[in-house]
């Protein structure tokens, strides 16, 4: 396992004087004579991550993506609205936390000083029965960002505080991967918060939303996974909870620039070439073969999301052996998740956040007005008066039917904010997706890892595991540029320095007690 050391504050990635880097494998600045080829499959950030790092050291790289743009989970494409303006379609809201050092480090390739990221005020949590919470006043730095919480918290009280069990959350003090998974991957999120005792409240205004932030039911998600997620997010980091989103849509703000970036670097980009098969060519390297013709490259970087991932390697039965094989065909989707977008004659009322995180709304999990940060909802809602409104649902059911919950945000919506009721719909967009990763308990140990049996063959991705304390859009720009550090240290070329979270609790005196909870060996 590579070894973290402690950086020195002044090339620290943001204000955490503690944030880890891991240093870049050795090697020349820029490869030397003939250029390596490698195939990137999948356009998304795992990809453009990767992509861009050996692109950089003077590789040949061709991105393939299936889609028509570049994304992944974060693309975007344009729509004619029914009032006959045009807009930029998504896939829906995501929040760049400060703590995302790799993915901002992949952004600063085109935008040096982030000034196409807006930093949202608050993250507020709302509950049906008119329970609030707010991190704008929490402190940054654990452990008084977590003391903090639940001294500004409703969902805590004296009685509440006096009847939970301290030693059953003695893990979430000190967090390190991948200890963290064999300690509690084996239990729910739900039954470790159930163990601890937080407040009924508490579970329901905080901790479920920030789980059903990996898009799965706590009762379906990996305790070992919320655990990392307290680490990453606010018991392990002095970054915060305050986050960044961009101002423009994500094909103009993010990928557009990125294409030309890469572009500039000699590197291929090709979209709407969906690659079916992977197979070794008998002279080295590897044929991927798209629709419309087969492709040599000496390497190649698979960075597909689950579903992706197991129906290629199932369609390329020369790719890996049978070990490797099953722990890809193990991997899990988690269940569908809507996202309602309504461009509304009237506006919001101007109090609203720009995001707010609910509880107790039915399906409905989160609320955006899009117009109080990105330009495009903004010059629509100046020219009309109206507002942008996003609406989210995570974990539906399978069969859920899709009329009846799209109406049912809408109706939420109206619960949430009454002064959208008397508002007319100039027109909705639903998209309906289900091809996020679940952690589901006792999967870590299955999910494959950065390489693979074939040395010219890596995965990127935020299912892949890593023992580095990232989750979410930062493991997906995490794994990219480990996937090609790997494959720029078989060439004997110098790879690209990565920052993470710091890897263990903050404190001494929290982590010696976390120690007394563990169980001792026999």
């Amino acid at each position: 396992m590579t070894r973290l050391v402690r950086a020195p504050a002044p090339g620290a990635p943001g204000r955490d004087r503690r944030a880890r880097t891991l240093p870049a494998p050795p090697g020349t600045a820029r490869v030397i004579g003939h250029a390596p080829s490698t195939a990137v499959v999948g356009g998304g950030i795992a990809g453009l991550a990767a992509a861009t790092a050996l692109a950089e050291r003077g590789v040949t790289v061709t991105v393939y993506e299936a889609q028509d743009t570049l994304g992944g989970r974060l693309a975007g494409w344009p729509v004619r609205l029914a009032d006959g303006s045009t807009a930029t379609m998504s896939r829906g809201f995501h929040a760049f936390f400060r703590q995302y050092y790799n993915l901002r480090a992949l952004l600063r390739r085109t935008d040096p000083g982030l000034a196409g990221l807006a930093g949202l005020p608050d993250y507020p949590l709302q509950h049906s029965g008119g329970m609030r919470d707010s991190f704008r006043h929490v402190p940054r730095t654990p452990p008084l960002s977590a003391l903090g919480f639940v001294a500004l918290s409703p969902a805590f009280t004296v009685r509440d505080l006096l009847r939970m069990h301290p030693a059953a959350a003695l893990p979430l003090l000190d967090v390190r991967v991948p200890d963290i998974y064999r300690r509690l991957d084996h239990i729910s999120a739900a039954d470790l918060l159930s163990a601890v005792g937080f407040p009924e409240a508490a579970n329901d205004l905080a901790f479920t939303v920030f789980s059903r932030s990996f898009f799965a039911d706590p009762t379906e998600l990996s305790a070992a996974e919320m655990a990392l997620m307290f680490h990453i997010y606010f018991l392990g980091s002095s970054e915060g909870l305050l986050f960044d989103v961009p101002h423009a849509p994500y094909p103009q703000a993010l990928w557009d620039p990125l294409r030309h970036y890469l572009v500039g670097h000699g590197a291929g980009v090709r979209t709407g070439a969906a690659v079916r098969t992977v197979t070794p060519a008998g002279s080295g390297g590897y044929t991927v073969e798209t629709d419309d013709a087969g492709h040599r490259h000496d390497t190649v970087v698979l960075a597909l999301d689950a579903a992706g991932l197991r129906t290629l390697v199932a369609g390329s039965p020369r790719l890996g052996d049978p070990s490797w094989r099953e722990r890809i065909a193990r991997l899990r989707t988690a269940p569908p998740f809507l996202v309602s977008r309504l461009w509304l004659d009237r506006p919001v009322a101007p109090h609203r956040p720009g995001f707010v995180g609910t509880s107790g709304y039915g399906p409905l999990d989160n609320v955006s007005v899009l117009e109080r940060w990105e330009t495009q909802a903004a010059d629509w809602a100046a020219r009309t008066g109206g507002s942008v409104v996003e609406l989210h649902a995570y974990a539906l059911p399978d069969d859920a039917d899709r009329n009846t919950c799209q109406q049912r945000l809408v109706e939420e919506l109206h619960r949430l904010y009454p002064e959208t009721r008397a508002g007319r719909v100039v027109d909705a967009r639903h998209e309906w997706r289900a091809d996020c990763p679940l952690f589901p308990v006792g999967g870590h140990h299955h999910r494959p890892g950065v390489t693979t049996p074939d040395p010219g063959i890596v995965l990127a991705g935020d299912i892949v595991r890593t023992d580095l304390p990232v989750a979410l859009m930062e493991r997906a720009a995490t794994t990219g540029f480990l996937a090609a550090n790997c494959l720029l240290q078989r060439w004997g070329v110098r790879g690209h320095t990565l920052w993470t979270v710091p890897d263990q609790g903050r404190s001494a005196l929290l982590r010696a007690a976390a120690r007394l909870g563990r169980p001792r060996p026999p």
